[in-house]
């Protein structure tokens, strides 16, 4: 479940739902090959039985595997949420704190260099900010695959798990993800799902399966990626987290589908992505629609270099950055954008009302 989010608990809903069907047709036909398969899967198809789960819950305890990865900078809120999706599908849940080992790995850098890098909040520089969230992303896929090849030992059974990511279609087209984190995996069933329809994917399941009600609590909180440390002035265990998703990404998952339809689907660069979002974003100034073109190209090339790693995903959204292996795209772009973005200003000065004081601070 990594962090516990709308994101990993939608994997996890996702399997939830797996085994709620699985079992009903199990039980409704033992001998049949549906059974025969969750026989096989659960490792009870040796004993010459006609086995077959008494509820979703014993099967997903066989076959799921969820784990709260937390830190200091973790909220109890979340922690929360997470536990109670994971008793009411019914898998094999851990908490686990990774301090110990982010610490390690601090505590190793400093041996080295004779530094210690602090979050911005307390000191330090952005790049010391990121590069201590990113400890905090990568190590929790270094966990996932440790637990992966153990955890059936740890239960007295042999074989080992296959991990399932959990990074959105957005969070690819925008970068918005540390490079072998959440994003590397086996297989991520999210993978080509937008923000949006995970959160109503959630909010209706929950009115689907009573059982898993938690589950719009979850669409319901802010996306937060919690890798910052929680500032207790401005947020509480019921509030949740001060470090929010768009916040951070500079743009809202809602204008990233609108980004990622015009950037895939209709060929859109820069300026031809400009011209049309001005006329449907007409609650938004020229200059508004320029500034928020510009910020997403950059950071669309800055991070393109992240999807040649993308874990491979089931194709679900028509603007899903995943390469499908066959995209032949450059990942490599001159950021800057020096002529696209010289002719979105250009474009943007030509409109009325524009105000010039403006664009001397873009």
């Amino acid at each position: 479940m990594g962090a516990g989010g709308a994101d990993s608990s939608s994997v996890a809903a996702i399997v939830a739902v797996m085994c709620i069907l699985v079992t009903k047709a199990s039980r409704d036909d033992p001998e049949g090959e549906v059974a025969k398969e969750c026989r096989r899967v659960c490792r009870k198809d040796e004993s010459g039985s006609l086995w077959v789960p008494s509820t979703p819950q014993e099967m997903a305890n066989f076959i799921l595997h969820t784990t709260f990865m937390g830190t200091e900078n973790s909220s109890n809120a979340t922690n929360s949420r997470a536990l109670r999706l994971a008793d009411a599908i019914g898998s094999y849940h851990l908490v686990l704190k990774i301090d110990l080992i982010v610490k390690a790995i601090l505590q190793v850098f400093q041996l080295s260099t004779g530094l210690m890098p602090r979050y911005a909040s307390r000191g330090g520089t952005m790049g010391e900010d990121l590069a201590l969230q990113n400890i905090q992303a990568r190590l929790r896929m270094v966990m996932a695959y440790l637990l992966a090849q153990l955890l059936p030992w740890v239960r007295g059974r042999t074989g080992f798990l296959l991990v399932l990511g959990s990074a959105n279609v957005d969070e690819g087209l925008r970068g918005y993800m540390t490079k072998y984190d959440c994003s590397s995996a086996d297989l991520n069933p999210i993978g080509g799902i937008s923000k949006g329809d995970l959160k109503r994917m959630l909010v209706f399941l929950s009115k689907e399966y009573p059982g898993l009600d938690v589950l719009a609590e979850i669409a319901n909180a802010p996306p937060t990626a919690e890798l910052r440390p929680i500032d207790a002035m401005t947020v509480t265990d019921e509030a949740g987290h001060s470090q929010t998703d768009e916040e951070d990404m500079g743009m809202s998952y809602e204008e990233l589908g609108h980004f990622g339809r015009l950037r895939k689907m209709y060929r859109c660069g820069p300026v031809s992505m400009l011209r049309k979002l001005m006329v449907t974003w007409n609650h938004l100034s020229p200059y508004e629609v320029g500034t928020k073109v510009k910020h997403f190209f950059y950071h669309y090339s800055v991070n393109r270099h992240k999807m040649t790693t993308i874990t491979p995903a089931y194709h679900a959204e028509a603007y899903s950055p995943d390469d499908n292996r066959f995209d032949l795209r450059q990942f490599l772009y001159n950021t800057k954008w020096t002529r696209q973005f010289a002719k979105i200003d250009e474009i943007v000065a030509q409109q009325p009302h524009f105000d010039n004081s403006k664009d001397k601070n873009d």
